[in-house]
């Protein structure tokens, strides 16, 4: 049987029914790459503050060690989010997919492929792999280097502009992970024209890990009808932690109230319809 590392203390998976007539509605929060629920349930908690119904994942391999994450590739993470999902469908009326980074990646590629996900929020997720020489020789170098230092991959040791605050993010990044993730980027921005649930879309103006752009592409090429984009000027890459913390939460929550006020409005005609 694989060992697997002890999960570092506050990168729990977290899960918490809301409250009130708010507790149908059900959140799953997906954090990014090397990262951990550290960087989603602060969120996620202001979320269950309001009454929701919330679930912090913790992607395979992460909040563990490197070493964890090297046995683990896109399809590992992407089934964790699939699986979070199917068991919010079940339990709850309605379901909000939120993402940061990677997870927004995930977010987007669940919303594009499913008709079950009301709403969505991507938070600096990527969905085009970056410009580099890097990028170009990641298919070789994953065969000759098991894991590369953040910086050597474009992803700062700690992407936050406030001092003293950090998402504790791995110092390393596995090769093979990392090119399974780039080899999936076209197909989840294919998926873009089919996505068409409420979408917001979260870019920070200065972001050293994903290039803004993304969101350019995301606001662009998704089908929504009710997508909405917010630009952060304080904050890097990951704003949910950052000086626009509070800005961030406020946008998530009320897409998440206006998924939720709009359901129970259709429903609400619905029944009037039946009644006439």
């Amino acid at each position: 049987m694989t060992q697997h590392a002890t999960v570092q203390v506050g990168a729990e998976a977290w899960r918490a029914e809301g409250t009130g007539d708010r507790a149908g509605t059900a959140v799953v929060l997906v954090h990014g790459l090397t990262g951990s629920p550290k960087g989603t349930r602060p969120l996620g908690e202001v979320l269950h503050a309001a009454g929701f119904s919330v679930d912090v994942v913790r992607l395979p391999g992460h909040g563990t060690t490197v070493t964890d994450m090297a046995a683990t590739r896109w399809a590992d993470w992407r089934t964790a989010v699939t699986h979070a999902v199917d068991r919010a469908v079940r339990e709850h009326d309605r379901v909000v997919l939120v993402g940061h980074s990677m997870g927004g990646s995930i977010t987007l590629d669940l919303a594009g492929h499913r008709d079950d996900i009301a709403g969505a929020v991507a938070i600096n997720a990527i969905v085009e792999a970056p410009r580099s020489a890097l990028a170009t020789v990641a298919p070789i170098l994953q065969h000759v280097l098991p894991s590369l230092p953040r910086e050597m991959v474009g992803m700062p040791t700690n992407d936050i502009a406030r001092p003293g605050v950090s998402e504790d993010a791995y110092p390393r990044v596995p090769s093979k992970s990392i090119q399974s993730l780039l080899a999936a980027l076209p197909g989840i921005r294919a998926g873009l024209a089919t996505l068409t649930c409420p979408l917001l879309v979260v870019s920070s103006r200065v972001d050293h890990t994903v290039d803004p752009a993304n969101g350019d592409v995301i606001e662009a090429e998704a089908a929504s009808p009710h997508l909405h984009r917010i630009f952060l000027d304080r904050s890097w890459h990951v704003p949910q932690l950052d000086w626009d913390r509070e800005v961030v939460e406020g946008a998530v929550r009320d897409l998440v109230v206006g998924v939720h006020d709009a359901t129970l409005a259709a429903r609400s005609v619905d029944a009037d319809a039946r009644g006439a």
